[in-house]
C-alpha cells in the first residue's frame, strides 16, 4: 500500500499550514527530513532539512497506528503558511519511494476501511466541512460523534438476536431450544420497527437543517415582495419598481436565520394575465410556494383574499404599512424583526422534530430495512407462514441496515462521498 500526503489546511497564504502523511511509511519521511522521531502524540518543534538545506522550522506530530485518524501511521507537519514552503515539502514527499499525492478524500476512505469511522460519520465529517449556519454544524457534529451508527447497531443487533431464535427452531428443531421463541422475537421486532419509523418521520426535517429551509415571499404584483427579500437579506437581491410584474422568475437569496439555514423566494406576483411570460411566472411562483417550508404571504388590506390558500404554518400580513394601516413594510424595516422572529420560532419547533437521518440514503436505507421487517412481523404471527420465510425477510431487513453504516455495498458510495 502506498503511503499517501497532503495539504490538509486550505490552500493559499497562512500562519501556519498542515501536510498530513498516512500510510506504512509515515514514519520515514522524517528520516528524509533529518529529524529525530518524536514521541507518539507529542508535538515536537523540528528543523526539516534536504542535505545542508533548511527548508523550515516546523513542529511535527507522530500518531502510531491504529490510533490515528486512518488507523495507520501517520505524521503531521505544521510549517510556516507559505505556499512555496507546502511545494518545497510536498516536491521532497513525492520524491520518496512509495509516496504519492492523496486521492480527494483518501484520508477519510482509509479511516472506514480501517473501521475508525462508518459510512454515517464519513457523511457527517463532509456536512460539518461544508457547515455554514449553527444548526448545520450541530447536527453534522452528532452525525459524525457516531450517534446514527450506534442506533443502527442496536437495531442490527435486535434482528440478529431475533433471527438466530427463529433459525434455531429451523436448525434444531425442538433440541435445546425454548419451547416458544415467538415472544421474545416479536418484542424484538416490534421495538426496533417502532424507533425505526420515529427516525424516519424526522428524516424531512433533518434534511431541511443539512440542505437549507426553503421561505417563499408570495402576493399579487406590486405588494412589495422584492422589497421585503432585499429587507431580510439586507442587500438589493432584487430589482424593485413600481410597474407590477417586475419579478418574472423565482429570485432565490440564501441566509442565516437565528443559526438556521434559510433560502428565501421571491415570487412572481400571483395574477391570472394575457402575459404568457407573466404567467410562467404566476405558475412557477404556485409550484414554489406549494413546495416551500413555509410562506409570507404579502396582501394589501384585511380584507383581501390571500391568493394562495393558507397552510398553519405559513404567515398572513398586510404590507406597505408606511402607506396604510399594515403589519410590516420593506421600505422603512417596520415589522422585519417581528418577521424574522416568527418565522425563525416556526422553523425551530421542526427543527425539534429533527432525526439523526439526514440523507435521501439514510431514508432509503431505513426504508428498506423496514419493508421487510413489518413483513417478518405480520409473517411472524400467522400459523401458515413457517420460520424460514421469517428469517428471510429479516436477512433482508440486516443487509439494509448493513448498507446505511458502509458494512457492505460501499464501493459506489465512497466515491460519490
Amino acid at each position: 500500500m502506498d503511503t499517501i500526503f497532503a495539504l490538509a489546511s486550505a490552500r493559499g497564504k497562512a500562519g501556519v499550514s498542515l501536510v498530513r502523511i498516512s500510510g506504512p511509511k509515515a514514519l520515514v519521511c522524517l528520516d528524509e527530513f533529518d529529524v529525530r522521531r518524536p514521541r507518539p502524540r507529542v508535538a515536537t518543534h523540528c528543523t526539516l532539512r534536504v542535505g545542508e538545506e533548511v527548508l523550515d522550522r516546523a513542529v511535527a506530530i507522530v500518531f502510531e497506528a491504529p490510533a490515528s485518524f486512518t488507523g495507520e501511521n501517520v505524521v503531521e507537519l505544521h510549517l510556516h503558511g507559505s505556499v512555496a514552503t507546502v511545494a518545497a515539502v510536498t516536491k521532497k514527499l513525492s520524491s520518496l519511494d512509495g509516496f504519492r499525492q492523496a486521492d480527494a478524500g483518501e484520508f477519510t476512505r482509509r479511516a472506514l476501511e480501517n473501521e475508525k469511522l462508518d459510512l454515517t460519520q464519513v457523511e457527517g465529517l463532509a456536512d460539518l466541512i461544508d457547515a455554514e449556519t449553527e444548526a448545520q454544524r450541530r447536527q453534522a457534529v452528532q452525525i459524525l460523534s457516531g450517534v446514527l451508527g450506534a442506533k443502527t447497531e442496536r437495531w442490527r443487533f435486535n434482528l440478529v438476536r431475533a433471527a438466530a431464535l427463529i433459525e434455531a427452531t429451523i436448525d434444531f428443531a425442538d433440541e435445546d431450544v425454548p419451547v416458544d421463541v415467538v415472544p421474545e422475537v416479536k418484542e424484538l421486532l416490534v421495538k426496533t420497527l417502532a424507533s425505526i419509523d420515529k427516525e424516519l418521520t424526522g428524516v424531512r426535517a433533518a434534511e431541511r437543517i443539512r440542505d437549507g429551509f426553503e421561505v417563499a415571499i408570495v402576493g399579487r404584483p406590486n405588494v412589495g415582495k422584492s422589497t421585503l427579500l432585499n429587507a431580510l437579506a439586507g442587500r438589493d437581491a432584487a430589482i424593485t419598481s413600481d410597474v407590477a410584474g417586475t419579478t418574472r422568475d423565482v429570485i432565490e437569496v440564501r441566509m442565516d436565520l437565528d443559526g438556521l439555514p434559510v433560502t428565501l423566494l421571491d415570487t412572481a406576483g400571483m395574477r391570472v394575465t394575457g402575459d404568457k411570460v407573466e404567467t410562467l411566472g404566476f405558475e412557477r411562483a404556485t409550484q414554489r410556494a406549494r413546495a416551500s417550508d413555509l410562506c409570507v404571504i404579502l396582501v394589501e388590506s384585511r380584507n383581501e383574499t390571500p391568493p394562495i390558500e393558507l397552510r398553519c404554518d405559513d404567515i398572513l400580513l398586510v404590507a406597505k404599512s408606511d402607506l396604510v394601516d399594515g403589519d410590516i413594510s420593506g421600505l422603512t424595516g417596520d415589522g422585519v424583526e417581528e418577521l424574522v422572529a416568527r418565522v425563525s420560532q416556526k422553523l425551530a419547533h421542526r427543527v425539534r422534530s429533527a432525526g439523526t437521518a439526514v440523507r435521501e440514503r439514510h431514508r432509503s436505507a431505513l426504508a428498506a430495512s423496514r419493508l421487510p421487517l413489518a413483513a417478518a412481523l405480520d409473517r411472524l404471527g400467522r400459523a401458515s407462514q413457517g420460520p424460514e420465510l421469517v428469517a428471510e425477510e429479516l436477512r433482508k431487513a440486516i443487509a439494509a441496515l448493513d448498507s446505511l453504516v458502509g458494512r457492505v455495498d460501499v464501493e459506489h458510495l465512497l466515491d460519490e462521498v
